[in-house]
Formats: C-alpha cells, structure tokens, sequence
C-alpha cells in the first residue's frame, strides 16, 4: 500500500464523481471516436488515428491515477479534531499581517482540496505550516520559499465540516 493522504468528505465525492465521469462519458467517447478512425481506412497512415490512441492512453493514465489516489484516501472531519484551540487541518483561521498589514482569512486543507480563490489553502503550504499548532493570540513566523519571512497574529480559529 502506498502512502495514505487525507480527504474530506466533499473531496472524496468530487473524486468518485469524476472517476465516474472519466469511465462512463469520457472512455466511451473515446472508443466511439477510435472505432471512427478505423473505419476511415488504413490505420497505419492514419494521424486521427494516433492521436486518439494516444489521449486514449492519457485518459487511462488519469483515471488509474485518481482510482489510486481514492485507494489511498482517508476521509477526515472536523468532528476528529480533538484541540480546537490550536490552528490544525479544516481550521479556518483568521489572521493580521504584522509584515505587511491587513488581515486574512485562510482554511486548512488536503492538498488535492486548495482553491486560494475561495481562501483554501494547502496544509502543505509554508503559510499553513507557519500556522499549525498556534493558538489565538500568538506570532506565527513564515518563511516563504523565497527567503522572505512574514509574521501573522492569529486572531480567531474555527472548524468546519
């Protein structure tokens, strides 16, 4: 077995529902279109052809790719936290620059659940690892890849899902 990563629930859904999505539209569109091309004659010269074997292939790859991923899943809750005064995964966590002013608001999450758009971040991400185990009130230092170093007061911790 290789190495397990956590998911919530809504992540696990989303993954089974595009495995679904790739097997059942995707894979037969696929074949539709290959069973196309051999019908336009010599496959052997046929460029069509080799290119939906190939995004064949590539589609394959994606869904084996994701079917590991979901075997290697461990789906995790706000409910399992046990220390919710200090900043974990599904925390979302309100936070002021003191290095450049201002104030965010970041949630904790899975990795394959970012979405910085929506104030999701990775845990593994230097700000989210500057700010685990803090609790409200303390100085979390962070460093960024570049050698720059930021400081953010945590202000409020909440937990979602």
């Amino acid at each position: 077995m290789g190495k397990f990563e956590y998911i919530t629930k809504k992540g696990l859904e989303k993954l089974q529902k595009e495995i679904e999505r790739l097997e059942n539209i995707e894979r037969p569109k696929i074949s539709m279109q290959i069973a196309e091309a051999r019908d336009k004659g010599d496959i052997s010269e046929n460029s069509e052809y080799d290119a939906i074997k190939e995004a064949q292939g590539f589609l394959e790859m994606n869904i084996s790719k994701l079917k590991k991923k979901l075997s290697n899943s461990r789906i995790i809750d706000g409910s399992q936290i046990i220390n919710k005064t200090r900043v974990s995964i599904l925390s979302t966590v309100r936070v002021k620059n003191l290095t450049h002013g201002g104030e965010q608001i970041y949630t904790l999450v899975p990795e394959g659940e970012a979405d910085l758009k929506s104030g999701k971040i990775s845990i593994n991400t230097p700000i989210s690892t500057g700010l685990l185990g803090k609790q409200v009130g303390q100085i979390a230092h962070v460093t960024l890849p570049n050698k720059m170093t930021l400081d953010y007061e945590i202000l409020e911790i909440a937990f979602s899902e």
